[in-house]
Order: structure tokens, then sequence, then C-alpha cells
């Protein structure tokens, strides 16, 4: 077996997934929480965040704050990098969609930036505030699935965004504090 062959064999899965999620006419509800949950990853809900946090009285707003940054900033210097080296084709640049007319923000699919961020902001500003740690956590897996049902992503970009955000969020509290 060529290491095409094995490439292609790990990529099946994906490219599945894909056109069964492509062929979906998902309800009417759906597609708006789609939507908007990827618009939300987009950076403005990240950027509300942090306006909270430090409208906040807690004593830990600045390093909340710093962390959040810090775990957003990383995560784009990596997702750019990534993408520029492994130059992944985007479902929607493979086969059309049945429903989303959403144009990508950049050309390249592997990993995905809006779930690395998302993951990266939730885990390093939910480490501050464990309180509310679950509901970021929902929200930035509500952008990592919309991604996927928007035909922007397949599963494996986004999980692997997921996990390098995740890391990055851990690593920017870890600098932090």
């Amino acid at each position: 077996m060529t290491l095409a062959q094995a490439a292609q064999g790990l990529l099946a899965p994906d490219r599945a997934i894909m056109r069964r999620v492509n062929r979906w006419p998902a309800p009417r509800w759906l597609r708006y929480w789609m939507i908007l949950s990827t618009r939300g990853g987009d950076g403005w809900l990240w950027a509300a965040l942090g306006v909270a946090v430090l409208a906040s009285r807690d004593p830990e707003r600045y390093a909340a704050f710093g962390a959040g940054a810090l775990a957003a900033a990383l995560a784009i210097v990596t997702f750019k990098l990534i993408k520029r080296t492994v130059r992944r084709k985007r479902p929607c640049h493979i086969e059309p969609h049945c429903w989303s007319m959403l144009l990508p923000p950049d050309q390249f699919s592997f990993p995905s930036g809006h779930s690395m961020t998302a993951f990266a902001v939730a885990v390093s500003v939910g480490t501050f505030y464990p309180t509310i740690a679950a509901g970021l956590l929902a929200c930035a897996a509500c952008v990592a699935l919309s991604r996927i049902l928007l035909g922007m992503h397949f599963l494996s970009d986004v999980m692997a965004g997921a996990a390098l955000g995740t890391g990055l969020g851990w690593l920017a509290c870890a600098i932090v504090r």
C-alpha cells in the first residue's frame, strides 16, 4: 500500500460524512442556529465575552482576559500556519452544499480555525470562571458543529481544531498564571 492509498483510506470516512451532510436538507430552525453559531465564531462572540470579563469586578478579570486574548492569538497564528502547510480543500470546494450559501473565510480546510479559536477561548476563560465553563464549551461545540453542517469543514478538521484549541487554551492559562 502506498502512502497516497493510505491517506485516501483515512480520508474516506470524512468524505462519506461530508456527502451525507451536504445532501441533508436540515430543518429551518437548525439552519438559522448553525449560521448564527458560525457567525458567533467569527470573533464578535469572543470579543463580547472579553468586554464582559473586563467589566466584571472579579479580581482575576485581567488575567482571564489576558489568557483568552493570548489563546485566541495563538490559535489564529497556529491555524494559519497549518492551513498554509496542509492546503486541504474545503468540502464546499469539492461538492456543492444543498442549502448553505455562505462563503468560506479562506481557501483551506484543515484545521478548522473557528473551532480552534472557539475552544481556545472557551477553555482559557472557563478555567478562570468554572461556573460558566460548561456554557462556554457548549458555545464552542456549536461553532464547531456549524462548520461541518455548513459545508465549510470535514469532521477531522473540526476535531483537530477543537483538540489544538483546547491545548492552546490550557497553555495560555499556564503562561498567564
